[in-house]
């Protein structure tokens, strides 16, 4: 798909994987109720993730979930082995997903990187997710990528009640 591919046509080229075919119009309408509901949807986090890849923002998503799934792990040898690599991609200077988190709250990361626990990313996570709430979940809501897909899915339901 070639960049300058509009964020609608790839929301909709999704149909071809399937995707707007399993979305129902009552999971996009429960989108607009709250950011938690949007983000445990079924389809939610895909559809966001790529709507936030129009806004340049969409490590914020990937390094949410990715910390939800760090918290799970129980080994401690595979924990160490996850946070450096989330370190990496998300929160050192640079990195190629780098996350916008305050000095303070990467400098406690990287204090604890050697010996990590399973809350050592608990702020930074909470950070992005304040981001996402009150920053780009509002623009999405509001962005014609979420309105024609909201659009086409009541006039999809409209033309299947006639028939």
């Amino acid at each position: 798909m070639s960049p300058n591919t509009c964020c609608i046509c790839k929301i909709f080229r999704a149909e071809e994987n399937g995707i707007s075919s399993k979305l129902s119009l009552e999971e996009v309408l429960q989108w607009s109720q709250s950011f938690e509901k949007l983000i445990t949807s079924k389809y939610g986090p895909m559809i966001y993730k790529t709507y936030l890849k129009t806004e340049h923002s969409d490590e914020n998503i990937e390094f949410w979930f990715a910390c939800e799934a760090y918290k799970k792990i129980t080994s401690q040898r595979k924990r160490i082995s996850v946070a450096r690599k989330l370190f990496t991609t998300y929160i050192q200077p640079q990195a190629p997903k780098e996350i916008n988190i305050d000095s303070p709250v990467r400098q406690e990361i990287i204090k604890n990187i050697q010996e990590p626990t399973q809350s050592c990313f608990d702020e930074a996570q909470r950070i992005i997710y304040m981001h996402m709430e009150r920053d780009s979940y509002p623009r999405f809501l509001e962005s014609k990528f979420y309105q024609k897909l909201k659009h086409r899915l009541q006039t999809n339901s409209d033309n299947s009640m006639v028939n």
